[in-house]
């Protein structure tokens, strides 16, 4: 009883190996083209661009004070 057991034990594991060889078959290799990242360049369209924040914060403050 127990070699029949260690037979269907070794079978089921030796079941997978075998049939996962012949599954695909040797194909051609495929090379895929490699792509090269786009560089994008963002340009300001004035350099008062970091004063707008700043400004209005000052008002806020100066409006604050004056009441």
């Amino acid at each position: 009883m127990k070699s029949l057991a260690l037979a269907v034990a070794l079978a089921a594991a030796l079941v997978p190996v075998s049939t996962t060889a012949f599954a695909g078959g040797m194909a051609e290799p495929v090379a895929e083209p490699v792509m090269t990242p786009a560089v994008v360049e963002e340009q300001t369209s004035s350099s008062a661009q970091g004063l707008i924040v700043p400004l209005l914060l000052l008002l806020v403050v100066a409006a604050a004070v004056s009441n």
